[in-house]
Order: C-alpha cells, then sequence, then structure tokens
C-alpha cells in the first residue's frame, strides 16, 4: 500500500504546488502581494523487505517569499516620502502666493511704491496730490499684506482639517489591522498559514506607513504590533485610536484619544509633514510676515504721530481700542517715558509744550485711564476712556498736537538788563538726545552793538557754538544754533551772565504711548491680515504728517517717514524693511528646493528599493509559467503512476 501512499502524496504536492502557482498569477498585479512557494519534503522512509525506500513527498508549508530588512527600510522611506510630498506641496503653494517672480510684482513692491510716494511727499509737501498718492500707495500695501496673511492662515486652517481625516484614516487602518490580527492568529494557531491575509495586513501597514513614521513588531501566530511615536497603537487584536487637534497656544498636536493633552512625537508621513507645517514652516512665515507688517506700522506710526498735516494741528482725537486698559494689553510696547502734548491758544497765539510721564513698569504702572487724568490736569484739555478708546479734546479757542518743534520763545528766561532783548526761537531739533541748550551773554551792552556774544553750551555744560550779538550783528536776524535750531535776537540790552534755555526734543514720545493708543497713527493693526490704513487719514489725506515745524511748512515728518524704508529695526534682526522681506521670501525658496531634493532623493531611493522587493517578492508570470508546467508535468506523471499501479495490481488479482 506503500505505492499508493506515494502516489497520493505526489498528487496532493503537484496540486498544492499548482494552487500557489495560480494564487500568485492572479495576484501578479495586487499591490503589497508577496510570492509565495511551496516547501517541499521527502516524506519519512518506508521498508520494502529489508530496503529503505522513500515515502513520498510531504506538503513542509507555503513560504511568503520577502525580506524583513528591505520591507522596513521601505516603509521608512514611504513615510519620509509622505512627510517631504506634504511639505512641498504647501510650500510650493506658499511661494506662488507670494508671487516674487519680477521685479515689479509682490509685496517687495508695493512696499517700495509706498515709500516713494512718501519721497514724492517729501519733495512736494505742500501739494495735496502727492498726501493722495501716499495714502493710495498705503492701501495697496495693506491689501498685499492682508492678502498674505489671509492666506497663510487659510493654509493653516487647512492643514489642521487635513490633518483631523488623517487622524481619522488612521484610527481606521489600526482598527482593521487589530481585526486582520485576529483573523491570522485563529488560523494560524492551528498549524495552518494565512498568507493571503498576512499581506492584506502588510498592505494595510505600509497605506499607515504613508500617514506616519510605525514600529512594527512581530509575535507568535503570524501577528504584528504597530507603535506610532512610541505608543502601540496596534496589540494583538486590540487597537488604540489617536487624537489629532489643536492645542491652546495654537500648535496642532497628536495625542491618544482616551488622554488628550498628552502629547506623541509624531513623525513621518503626511500626518508628520502637517504638523511640521503648521506647527514650524508657516508658523515662521506668518510671524515673519506679522513682525514685518507691525515694523512698518509701528515706526510709520511712530513718526506720524508726531507731525501735522495739511490739516494742521487737532481739536479733537479718538484712539482705537485699549482693551482693559493696562499698558501691557496694548498691541505695541509701551515702556517708561513720556510724551508731550503742544497747546495752541488760538486767541492770543500762546503756545504751551506739556509732559505727561508714562510709568510702565512702575507699581502699579499706569492705565489708559491714569493717562487721561494726567491729560485731564491739563487747563485747556479734557480726555476720557469711552468704550476702551482714549478720546482727547480741546477746550473752545484751543487746538493740540504732539509736534517736537521748539517752542517760540525759550523755555526759562534769566535776564537782568533794564530792557532786556527777546529771543525768538524756531527749527526742529536734529540731535541725537533730548534735553536743553542753555544761550548764555558774554560782554554787557546792546544787541548789535560792542563786543556781545551768546555762547551755547548743552545741558552737560559742552560747548555747542558761540553766537556774535553784538557789533556786525542787526537785530532780528537769524541765528543758527545748529542741528536745525535757530534763534533771532531782537533790539534790546543783555547784562554779562544772563541766560536762557530752550527744551530741545528729539521725540515728542519716548514711552510709544501715543501710537500705541491710536493717536493720530497713519496704519493701525497688530499683524499682516490686520493691517489697514486709519480712517482718519483715509478720509482726509491731508492727515499724512509732512511737517514738525511750527508754521507746517517743513518737510521733516515726509523725510523721517521715507527714512522708515532704510532704517535698521531692532524688530527685524538689525535689518531693514526690504532686507528682511527678502530674507523671508529666499527662505521660502531655500526650503522648496531642499524640499525639491529630498524628495527626488527618496523618490529615487524608493524606486531601487522597490526594485529590490519585485526581484524577491514579485510575481513573474514567465516564471510562473515555467512552474505551472513542472508541477503540471509532475501531477500528470503521479496520474501515470497511480494508473500504472493499479494496472499491476488488477494483473496480479486476475492470476490470484
Amino acid at each position: 500500500m506503500s505505492d499508493y501512499t506515494i502516489g497520493l502524496t505526489g498528487l496532493t504536492a503537484a496540486a498544492t504546488a499548482l494552487e500557489i502557482v495560480g494564487n500568485n498569477v492572479s495576484n501578479a498585479s495586487t499591490d503589497g502581494y508577496h510570492r509565495q512557494r511551496v516547501e517541499l519534503t521527502p516524506s519519512s522512509y518506508g521498508k520494502a523487505g529489508s530496503v529503505a525506500v522513500g515515502a513520498g513527498v510531504d506538503v513542509a508549508g507555503v513560504t511568503r517569499l520577502l525580506d524583513k530588512l528591505l520591507e522596513d527600510e521601505i516603509l521608512s522611506q514611504q513615510s519620509s516620502y509622505g512627510q517631504i510630498s506634504q511639505e512641498l506641496s504647501v510650500m510650493t503653494t506658499v511661494e506662488t502666493t507670494f508671487g516674487e517672480f519680477a521685479e515689479d510684482s509682490g509685496l517687495n513692491a508695493t512696499i517700495d511704491e509706498f515709500f516713494s510716494a512718501l519721497e514724492g511727499l517729501a519733495a512736494h509737501p505742500m501739494e495735496s496730490v502727492y498726501r493722495s498718492d501716499v495714502v493710495s500707495a498705503a492701501k495697496v500695501m495693506c491689501s498685499e499684506f492682508q492678502r498674505l496673511g489671509t492666506s497663510v492662515a487659510e493654509l493653516q486652517s487647512q492643514i489642521v482639517l487635513e490633518a483631523r481625516n488623517i487622524g481619522d484614516s488612521i484610527n481606521s487602518l489600526v482598527s482593521q489591522i487589530a481585526e486582520l490580527n485576529g483573523r491570522i492568529q485563529n488560523i494560524e494557531v492551528t498549524g495552518a498559514q494565512a498568507n493571503n491575509l498576512r499581506d492584506q495586513r502588510d498592505q494595510l501597514i505600509s497605506q499607515l506607513a504613508e500617514f506616519v513614521t510605525v514600529e512594527t513588531q512581530g509575535r507568535e501566530h503570524g501577528i504584528v504590533d504597530v507603535s506610532i511615536g512610541g505608543l502601540p497603537v496596534v496589540s494583538g487584536t486590540l487597537s488604540l485610536d489617536l487624537f489629532v487637534g489643536l492645542m491652546d497656544d495654537g500648535t496642532l498636536d497628536v495625542s491618544p484619544a482616551a488622554s488628550q493633552g498628552r502629547s506623541l512625537d509624531v513623525e513621518g508621513g503626511e500626518l508628520g509633514g502637517l504638523l511640521r507645517l503648521n506647527n514650524e514652516l508657516l508658523d515662521n512665515v506668518g510671524n515673519e510676515l506679522d513682525k514685518l507688517a507691525k515694523a512698518i506700522i509701528d515706526n510709520v506710526n511712530r513718526y506720524q504721530v508726531q507731525g501735522l498735516g495739511e490739516d494742521g494741528s487737532f481739536t479733537e482725537l479718538t484712539g482705537w481700542g485699549v482693551g482693559d486698559g493696562t499698558l501691557s494689553s496694548l498691541s505695541s510696547e509701551v515702556t517708561d517715558g513720556s510724551f508731550y502734548i503742544r497747546l495752541t491758544d488760538t486767541m492770543t497765539g500762546e503756545i504751551e509744550r506739556y509732559e505727561i510721564e508714562v510709568n510702565a513698569s512702575g507699581a502699579p504702572p499706569d492705565t489708559a485711564e491714569s493717562i487721561a487724568a494726567k491729560i485731564n490736569a491739563i487747563s485747556g484739555l479734557s480726555a476720557s476712556v469711552i468704550s476702551s478708546q482714549l478720546h482727547i479734546v480741546s477746550e473752545q479757542n484751543h487746538l493740540f498736537d504732539f509736534m517736537p518743534a521748539v517752542l517760540p520763545e525759550p523755555t526759562n528766561t534769566s535776564f537782568t538788563a533794564a530792557s532786556p532783548a527777546t529771543v525768538s526761537v524756531s527749527g526742529v531739533y536734529e540731535g541725537d538726545e533730548s534735553g536743553m541748550l542753555i544761550l548764555t551773554t558774554v560782554g554787557t551792552g546792546t544787541v548789535g552793538n560792542g563786543i556781545l556774544r551768546l555762547n551755547v553750551t548743552d545741558a552737560d555744560g559742552n560747548l555747542v557754538s558761540t553766537l556774535n550779538i553784538g557789533e556786525g550783528y542787526a537785530a532780528g536776524d537769524s541765528l543758527d544754533l545748529g542741528n536745525g535750531i535757530r534763534i533771532q535776537v531782537g533790539t534790546g540790552q543783555f547784562n554779562h551772565g544772563d541766560s536762557c534755555e530752550i527744551e530741545v526734543l528729539t521725540s515728542s514720545d519716548t514711552s510709544g504711548f501715543l501710537a500705541a493708543v491710536g493717536m493720530n497713527t497713519f496704519f493701525s493693526g497688530a499683524s499682516a491680515s490686520e493691517m489697514q490704513v486709519c480712517g482718519d487719514i483715509s478720509e482726509s489725506p491731508d492727515r499724512v504728517a509732512t511737517c514738525y515745524g511750527a508754521d507746517l511748512t517743513d518737510n521733516t515728518a515726509a523725510l523721517r517717514l521715507a527714512g522708515v524704508q532704510d532704517e535698521e529695526v531692532n524688530g527685524l534682526a538689525g535689518m531693514t524693511v526690504n532686507e528682511y522681506y527678502q530674507r523671508l521670501v529666499t527662505g521660502v525658496g531655500q526650503e522648496v528646493a531642499l524640499l525639491e531634493s529630498r524628495q527626488a532623493n527618496v523618490e529615487a531611493m524608493l524606486q531601487n528599493l522597490g526594485n529590490q522587493r519585485d526581484g524577491t517578492s514579485g510575481v513573474n508570470v514567465n516564471d510562473e509559467a515555467a512552474r505551472l508546467m513542472v508541477f503540471q508535468q509532475m501531477y500528470q506523471a503521479m496520474a501515470e503512476y497511480m494508473s500504472t499501479l493499479q494496472t499491476t495490481m488488477d494483473t496480479l488479482m486476475n492470476m490470484i
């Protein structure tokens, strides 16, 4: 009977082999399928009398042909490719959004046009058409900032939505993997093999690797555990869901669904790319764009608030919202310092200047209400905070402004002569530090006669200049004290040692308070998407500051506004506006170029790894056809063998 056993084992082996070949051919185009091979071993030997003979063939199993190290490397590279592709897609969109492909396009061009318009105004400070040009250019620049800021914010919103969708897909995949683990275990615990189910499960793991970097660990009976960010999301037949969402600080976060807030260190794949895009790349682009917008807003406003346009001084000003009124809540930084209000009595022509000290760091610090109370203490002005806005209004026949121009008369005088000469002051101080200029008479006599001069010193006693007001000087002639300040000495006498003081200001607001609360500002907003021209300026371009001088004919304010473009700004790492923007755009371009290079490298690596896997695990139809013929012939031969045995047996039985 052993002869029949041999025949039956041969038929079984051939039939099994044909099934495996058929399975291979039918899955030749199936993603994730690994070629299978039947493992045949000789059966234990038998005896024919005293002679040992073979007992046929056994099917030892069916092997999936795969290289575990190769498969792990492919998973790793798939994750890298998924992340790089996601980042490249979005950053290319950002690069296109900025649109700096030509010199006359994009935000850089609108910035140049705005400051060019200010230069034009500085050259023609008395012409309204140039003020209108400045406002129009400012609106175009604001629109471009808003477009870019909004685009970056919308991209981040889309990223958050996409990340949540990917989180749902990950949860679905880990659930399916756990289910397949159970089915594989139920089959293989009996000693059978579930190779096709393993392929299905491994294909799901491959899909998971496209979303996020995964770590796998094989266990008994074909089970594979899967971890993400160090968290086991598949343990045998159990799965754990993930939660993807925004944290309070705006960062995109991944955590176990059962314990939200416990952040996972997730990398790789499309989800890893979205996390880096939201939390780093786009966040950096958005922050740098906001810094640029705020630098322009703050520095333009810093000069605008101090100056006046063709409309002249104010009877009323209302700022923007100041939140809870504390200085720390304002959009622009306020520091310890002071600001000056210049008050003009239009009936008498008298001009006075008042200093308002700002305590930003003391205990307790000033608030908008406390500053309003200090302004209220000035006769001719009233101030209040209404609906979180600082409101200043002058009494009848009074005008106010914040100009740093010197007052027309000395701040203090110490004249002892019986008929002292008058001293008139004009100009805008161009020195480095605010302070007092002290004019001291050397000699005694009448202006325009004898040896009589004025020594001009600063507050530290350093001699600035010496002016002749004796013989050769005509009373009323203008004398240059330097740094933009001029005086006129009228008829009269001076005694030796007579003196007067002239207060000079480099800035009428060293605290930044006026710009922070929106007093006579040009721009409003604290970010790119919020940046806009203030309503008062937009409705009345003649409010654009051109002058700091009392006669409203100079162009000092316009020059300083135009000079913002070339200032090295501390908030921009010591760079100018254009330099900072160029760095931003260049950084985006470099990131895109780097991602393109990395993507090409990973693509080539995946192609190479894929070719290696095809050589090991892929199905070659021609090879399978050759195996089909071999096993077909084996089956036919075994059938012939069985037929021969039957004929022999029949002959033997007939002989008996």
